[in-house]
């Protein structure tokens, strides 16, 4: 019968985590060879390759659930430890969590900073597309996700947060300039718009509940959600801010509204299906947080 040990599985976790045997060595240590001779042995032992020697190095499919594996550990080795009074290690937990850019921007480090307070947790953070944040979950990399995903990832479960609603916005000069005759179809097909990447599907939504295939019409890519709605204040194009960034624009008359449907994002959280007292403080803070900031779900 086949068995992982925890320092196996740990090893694995360096080697994602830096990106190369090396670096894992460095985080561990110990030498590269003794890292490449761990990483070895449970590879035989399990009969699977579980990490690709590229640069950097990646976890295969059977790699991500070693990692997940060697994460929980950890997790519920810093627990066990506080709760018999002595200190881990480092003293401290590690815990990844995944976050779409705006809801970083806008309302998810303050429960965060709240918890820094009470709890010795060092929190690492990795950004991307509400779509696509589970898909970090899946892989091992983080413990928790803010996404749109409502259908729980394999393994963890998940709580709705509510809405982030935004709305298609440019500033006064820019509707002068591009929609003097107010905003048609024919003037949406010419005016700029911003973009935050080439997976922001916003402003494509919004144009396409009118009609518009957003396909041939400019746009300007701006990966940053401050810069987005900077870029979209100083007149840059047009473009959907989210409510909490929204309020401020609109009051301050930097920007204005243009009309047409709200684009409604439905956020969730999802976590590793674990009994953690850790991991569910932060998933009641980062709910109390939504609860406050996020429009709720209408039933």
């Amino acid at each position: 019968m086949a068995s992982i040990a925890p320092e196996l599985a740990s090893t694995v976790a360096a080697i994602v985590d830096g990106g190369s045997l090396e670096a894992a060595a460095r985080a561990l240590s110990i030498t590269p060879s003794a890292v490449s001779q761990r990483l070895k042995s449970l590879e035989q032992q399990l009969g699977r390759v579980l990490v690709v020697r590229g640069r950097p190095a990646t976890a295969t499919p059977s790699g991500e659930a070693v990692v997940r594996m060697a994460r929980q550990i950890a997790l519920l080795e810093h627990e066990t430890l506080a709760g018999l009074g002595l200190d881990a290690a480092d003293g401290r937990a590690s815990m990844p969590l995944a976050v779409n850019a705006d809801s970083m921007a806008t309302w998810f480090l303050a429960p965060l900073a709240r918890l820094s307070e009470t709890h010795d947790i060092d929190f690492d953070l990795h950004r991307d597309d509400q779509n696509f944040t589970a898909r970090l979950l899946e892989s091992g990399e983080v413990m928790a996700a803010v996404t749109a995903e409502s259908t729980p990832v394999t393994g963890c479960s998940v709580a709705p947060l509510g809405i982030l609603v935004y709305e298609a916005v440019a500033t006064p000069a820019f509707v002068r300039r591009w929609f003097a005759d107010g905003v048609t179809d024919d003037a949406l097909r010419r005016a700029p718009f911003v973009d935050f990447d080439r997976r922001d599907a916003l402003q494509q939504q919004w144009l396409a509940a009118r009609g518009i295939e957003a396909e041939g019409v400019p746009r300007h890519y701006v990966p940053a959600s401050h810069d987005f709605a900077a870029a979209v204040a100083l007149g840059l194009g047009w473009g959907m801010l989210p409510g909490p960034q929204l309020a401020d624009a609109l009051a301050s008359g930097a920007v204005v509204p243009l009309g047409g449907e709200p684009v409604r994002v439905p956020l969730h959280w999802q976590q590793w299906n674990l009994r953690s007292a850790l991991l569910d403080a932060v998933a009641a803070e980062v709910a109390a947080e939504a609860g406050a900031v996020l429009e709720p779900y209408r039933h």
